[in-house]
């Protein structure tokens, strides 16, 4: 017989451990794009890999069936077994955003899950916040379930919070960068006012990084650089898989203060003299 587990409570709360987003439950908090791999197969095999749940799909620059004849992105991510989030990457106006958005709800039959971005300029992709806001209340009133990038500004991810966004997604460095969160307070701050899910989106480089913004109390972190252009991007796949578990278990488990000096490991008490 098998000996009772020491924290019973603890581990079933650890295995019942969800994210929600708009009504529906995942177990991965990975959540990956599907561009910059060298072909389809590249992109099944790291998708598996991951064990993630919810695939990003940019609606201006990947086939999912308007270019008939031509290999589609959904012969290897299957809308069965994934939730397919389209995506607005490469919009410079809320007017494109918008326009796609309702282009991807034809294209996937009423699909009503979108990931909004507004980017101000080429060079930095950083989000241009006036159009960010204007997109997102737009689409909110129009039936959408809004998930939004936007920057690390606490104020500003609490507006498209109430504007009706589902999750906000707030850069942790440039998309692309593979910086890491350079803004850890920003990013804490986001999270202790919000009552929707907060997911890091852009700047992750390798698997500390993404553990970090689950240590962070991030919900879940959304990446595809960081494995698209890895050496292996299968590999890192499975890294970044295992790094986001483990940043959520560290989060729940509440790690050990910090402190200036110092503290032995083992007891003092009852030492031999």
């Amino acid at each position: 017989m098998n000996a009772p587990e020491k924290y019973p409570v603890a581990h079933a709360e650890a295995q019942a451990d969800i994210l929600t987003i708009a009504g529906k439950a995942y177990r991965s908090r990975l959540l990956v794009g599907s561009g910059k791999y060298k072909d389809l197969e590249e992109t099944r095999l790291a998708t598996e890999a991951s064990g993630a749940e919810i695939i990003t799909v940019s609606i201006r620059r990947t086939n999912i069936g308007q270019n008939k004849g031509e290999p589609s992105l959904l012969d290897v991510i299957d809308p069965q077994r994934y939730t397919i989030l389209p995506n607005t990457a490469g919009c410079y106006t809320a007017e494109e955003a918008v326009r796609t958005c309702r282009l991807a709800r034809e294209l996937l039959d009423g699909h009503k899950l979108v990931k909004l971005e507004v980017l101000a300029d080429p060079k930095t992709l950083y989000p241009d916040v006036i159009g960010t806001l204007a997109a997102a209340e737009i689409l909110v009133k129009d039936g959408f379930d809004v998930m939004v990038y936007t920057s690390d500004d606490p104020v500003l991810a609490k507006r498209l919070e109430q504007i009706g966004c589902v999750a906000v997604m707030p850069l942790a460095a440039p998309i692309g960068s593979g910086l890491g969160v350079q803004n850890r307070y920003n990013i804490l701050t986001i999270v202790e006012n919000a009552t929707v899910p907060i997911l890091v989106d852009a700047g992750v480089g390798t698997a500390s990084d993404a553990a970090i913004a689950m240590e962070l109390g991030c919900d879940g972190v959304l990446m595809n650089t960081a494995i698209a252009e890895a050496r292996d991007p299968v590999l890192m796949a499975s890294a970044m898989k295992h790094a986001i578990i483990a940043g959520r278990q560290a989060r729940l488990a509440g790690r050990m203060p910090r402190r200036r000096y110092a503290s032995a490991s083992s007891p003092l008490d009852g030492l031999v003299g």
